[in-house]
């Protein structure tokens, strides 16, 4: 038995969860998310829990349990408290600027790079090297954070480039002279 799927989905005051057959509506103060789901697993909610529920034990039902009720689980947190990702820019000249809605990323390129978030994600800039990316769906912050990184991802030598807050780097010995 699945040990995440088993557990109840508390919801918090001021959100609402709608079931209508397989699609789950979460609405809440940061905003509305809806998904649909395997229409095999029985999704049901009951006062201020949620529950999931597979019919068999077969591998694709069982593989589905935990997964649907850990998507579930981050709807919720999502429009009640929301997720946030923070970059850090490292390097000599490398910063962040917000032109609009645009993100603006100076690093080390010839040209400046500009990334636009889609609808239901902010991207906060306090500091020049210092970049935010808040919104209520868990798995666009974390693509979004994930493009920008990508832009200049850190490299072992230096330490230069666009990294995560808080992530370690592992670093290089250059080449060694005679």
């Amino acid at each position: 038995m699945s040990r995440i799927g088993k557990k109840p989905i508390e919801i918090p005051a001021g959100v609402t969860v709608t079931v209508t057959g397989s699609e789950v509506t979460v609405k809440g103060p940061k905003g509305e998310l809806t998904r649909s789901f395997n229409p095999d697993l029985s999704i049901v909610v009951e006062e201020n829990v949620l529950t999931v529920t597979r019919p068999s034990d077969e591998k694709a039902h069982r593989s589905l349990h935990g997964t649907t009720r850990a998507l579930i689980s981050n709807m919720v947190e999502g429009v009640s408290t929301g997720f946030v990702k923070s970059l850090e820019l490292i390097g000599v000249g490398y910063r962040a600027q917000k032109q609009g809605n645009k993100l603006v990323l100076n690093v080390g390129y010839s040209h400046p790079v500009e990334i636009e978030p889609e609808a239901g994600v902010e991207v906060e800039v306090p500091s020049n090297t210092k970049v935010i990316i808040k919104g209520a769906n868990k798995e666009r912050v974390g693509a979004l954070a994930a493009n920008i990184r990508d832009v200049r991802p850190p490299e072992p030598y230096k330490g230069k480039g666009i990294r995560y807050e808080g992530e370690f780097v592992r670093r290089k010995e250059g080449k060694t002279g005679k």
